[in-house]
């Protein structure tokens, strides 16, 4: 976002990916996701998934230090909730073992409980998925649940080849097993429409809107996921299963604080005002394209 909003500052054409800064940040976002991926190895999917309300804490008051934003009160106030959210959540996690061999993710696979959650997410995906293509129905919980519903498909398989990588790397060969490479192909695809559909909701909404739903869903749907595929509750307390939801329910609330009201900024692209057209009633404006890789002047289309 700095990076954009720089280049939005200058006169000359620059695309933005020749900017080093802009380069900069996209290699930081792959270590942390790289550091995302690596954790699923050695924690559970109910930890590790709501922990990424971090993230959003981070950027509200990052923004204030790069994008010299006014930090608010809802900041503060969303920022307190996450922290006890997360401080819940870290100790009353599941204690189950991470170490699953390519034997275990198997006979997960076909385990009657994974196969009828698998069928019903399939029925209501088509159902969305119908709604969206034949009646085309684009609202932002339509949207979002689809990209949830892929979402527990992925963290299935990102743990499942965090785990089997990381045994590897100890000595006990996992990846001669193709249910090793099944799991990447249904990660991969499963990340890719999930990008399809969460582009879509945010074209469509403000970002505000789409970043606690998006988190509240995908939460809640890879929580599920690790419950039914790797049982990560089955010898859990009551007491534990509780003060767990409970601190999620902090951390959603947070991120909704965090986002409630906050207002999006948008780069200011100049136009071309050209005044009165013979045989016109109406003037338009010559507007770039703001989905442009270039910033401050129009495309030249001469010869």
């Amino acid at each position: 976002k700095f990076a954009h909003l720089r280049l939005a500052c200058r006169t000359e054409m620059k695309p933005y990916y020749t900017s080093k800064l802009w380069w900069c940040g996209i290699t930081l976002l792959g270590l942390g996701e790289l550091g995302n991926f690596a954790a699923y190895g050695f924690a559970p999917i109910a930890l590790v998934t709501p922990l990424g309300c971090i993230s959003v804490i981070g950027s509200a008051f990052i923004s204030v230090l790069f994008l010299k934003k006014t930090m608010r009160a809802a900041d503060i106030l969303g920022g307190t909730l996450t922290v006890t959210g997360t401080y819940l959540l870290v100790t009353f996690a599941p204690n189950v073992p991470q170490e699953l061999t390519a034997r275990q993710v198997q006979n997960y696979l076909v385990s009657w409980p994974f196969l009828l959650y698998s069928i019903l997410e399939i029925i209501i995906f088509c159902i969305l998925l119908y709604f969206y293509k034949r009646k085309a129905v684009k609202h932002i919980v339509v949207l979002l649940m689809m990209v949830a519903l892929l979402a527990s498909l992925t963290v299935i398989a990102v743990k499942a080849v965090a785990s089997m990588i990381t045994l590897s790397a100890k000595g006990k060969m996992q990846l001669t097993y193709p249910v090793f490479y099944i799991m990447i192909v249904l990660m991969a695809t499963s990340c890719a429409f999930q990008v399809k559909f969460l582009n879509q909701a945010m074209h469509l909404y403000e970002a505000t809107a789409v970043v606690p739903i998006n988190f509240v869903f995908f939460t809640t749907s890879a929580i599920i996921a690790g419950v039914i595929f790797y049982r990560e509750f089955q010898s859990a307390a009551l007491l534990s299963v509780f003060m767990f939801l409970f601190g999620c329910l902090l951390s959603f609330l947070g991120v909704f604080v965090i986002a409630r009201n906050k207002k999006e900024e948008h780069l200011q692209i100049p136009f071309i005002d050209c005044g009165h057209i013979p045989g016109q009633k109406l003037t338009g404006k010559i507007q770039p394209d703001s989905h442009s890789s270039c910033y401050g002047t129009l495309n030249n289309e001469d010869d």
